[in-house]
């Protein structure tokens, strides 16, 4: 693809809303002429919400949407140069195989003999010639979503949207659709938007690909990009997997990690930085040579994959690696890990701490709607700075700092001061990081021993002795 082709569609400070909701939050990207871009996250991400503004079911409550420059923000879709490919066929039941493809084309008052040549080329180019009079319940998942394919093609869009397309067919199907479409983009020429939450779909399909979470573009890139320089700790964990572990750069080129000081290729961190460090399972060496081994390790877990083994072992500082290799390796045995330089990717932090906007006024500090006398915060009140804030009588707007380990979960309410939700776990090698959505509107970044589950509800406590001054905001 020419990588100077011109952007067919551009979208600009793009927000959706849902009543309190943001379902999209400040999105910005562009789609080149001709391009496969696949949109990846999990449920609730906001991609399906993205395709359906592009198609003009919806309609952004902020932002410019572009098509070949021209806006259309607010065209209707029957209007836009657009076809939609659902994840349910859609396909009209009473219709055969013919007349569901020509359907968009009668409405156009296309003359006869040209809807029969669109419909015979449009078949062709999705393998179902010979199929015209064919019954469509009659067909199979994968045939019928081909029809499905061929009723959009035959209006010849400028811009092809595929909503999770392959989701209701079986695996073996899946694959063989997934060659498919790749097949048909490249003979049509035609824009392709997709979207999926398969992640090798993702990589399989795709010339781009945009992942999201919560409303948001996490990161855009190649495949390659995506799976090897993964932008933050969530692309690192949502697409394969991996092994993401807390790290320290001790210099350019030294990271320590899991106990070990190890090479790897990565500068222009400041000395000391805390990091994440990402190693993917493929990328570990395993063998019985424990002495020059980077990580001393007992297998715990080993798990035949048609071509691999899956195996978990533990290394002798408390960390767990997953890790991939044709060889098998018998649980319970010890054996030495390497990793080489170039296969380690380190990522900046997105936040080392909790930083919390706090009100304090006299003698007490009022911190994600929970009160706090000064004189039990042994963190904070001996800052000079906050004494002479609380001397003088006024309210004043704060920043404090609560450290991940600090914060403590309970699964009964009436323990913790207020209560959240787990949006998001993480597993560092030797604990978990979790994202907590508060009562309070707040995104609370907690590390802990215990195993949790997505949505769970669960009582917080921010113990006193944890909470540390970051800086003033402003006094009244």
């Amino acid at each position: 693809m020419n990588a100077t082709s011109p952007h067919i569609i551009d979208i600009t400070h793009v927000s959706k809303a849902f009543g309190e909701k943001k379902a999209l939050d400040d999105i910005n990207l562009y789609v080149r002429k001709g391009e496969f871009m696949t949109i990846l996250g999990p449920s609730g991400c906001g991609k399906t919400t993205l395709l359906r503004l592009l198609a003009g079911f919806e309609s952004a409550t902020e932002g410019e949407i572009k098509l070949g420059g021209r806006d259309i923000t607010d065209v209707p879709p029957h209007r836009r140069p657009v076809n939609t490919v659902f994840q349910k066929y859609a396909l009209f039941p009473h219709l055969n195989v013919f007349d569901n493809i020509a359907f968009g084309l009668k409405l156009k008052n296309t003359p006869k003999d040209t809807i029969v040549q669109k419909v015979k080329n449009a078949l062709r180019m999705v393998n179902m010639s010979d199929y015209e009079y064919r019954d469509v319940n009659s067909l199979s998942g994968g045939q019928q979503q081909r029809i499905a394919i061929a009723r959009a093609i035959v209006n010849e869009p400028e811009l092809l949207l595929l909503d999770e397309p392959l989701a209701a067919l079986d695996l073996k199907m899946r694959k063989d659709m997934q060659l498919e479409l790749k097949q048909m983009h490249d003979r049509l020429g035609i824009t392709f938007v997709y979207v999926t939450h398969d992640q090798e779909e993702a990589l399989t399909l795709s010339d781009t690909v945009v992942v999201m979470s919560n409303g948001r573009i996490q990161q855009i890139g190649t495949p390659t990009d995506i799976y090897n320089e993964p932008a933050n700790a969530f692309v690192a964990d949502f697409i394969g997997e991996s092994n993401i572990m807390d790290g320290v750069m001790r210099h350019d080129c030294l990271v320590s990690v899991a106990g070990s000081e190890l090479p790897c290729v990565d500068k222009g961190f400041a000395r000391d930085e805390q990091v994440d460090v990402v190693i993917r399972p493929e990328d570990i060496e395993v063998s019985t040579d424990t002495e020059h081994a980077q990580f001393k390790a007992r297998v715990t877990s080993s798990i035949f994959k048609g071509v691999h083994y899956e195996m978990l072992a533990e290394s002798d500082s408390g960390y767990e690696f997953l890790m991939q290799n044709y060889k098998h390796f018998a649980v319970g045995q010890t054996v030495g890990l390497c990793v080489a330089p170039d296969n380690i990717h380190i990522m900046r932090k997105e936040r080392t701490a909790n930083v919390l906007d706090a009100v304090l006024k006299g003698d007490t500090l009022q911190v994600l709607g929970v009160e706090y006398r000064l004189d039990t915060l042994t963190a904070l009140n001996t800052q000079p700075e906050v004494q002479a804030l609380a001397a003088d009588g006024h309210s004043h707007d704060l920043q404090v700092r609560v450290a991940f380990g600090d914060i403590v979960l309970f699964d009964n309410e009436q323990e913790g001061t207020f209560t959240g939700d787990v949006d998001f776990i993480l597993y560092k090698g030797n604990h978990y990081h979790l994202t907590v959505s508060t009562d309070w509107g707040e995104k609370l970044y907690v590390n802990t021993q215990d195993q949790w589950d997505l949505g769970d509800h669960v009582a917080i406590t921010v113990p006193p002795d944890a909470i540390m001054f970051d800086h003033a905001l402003d006094a009244d």
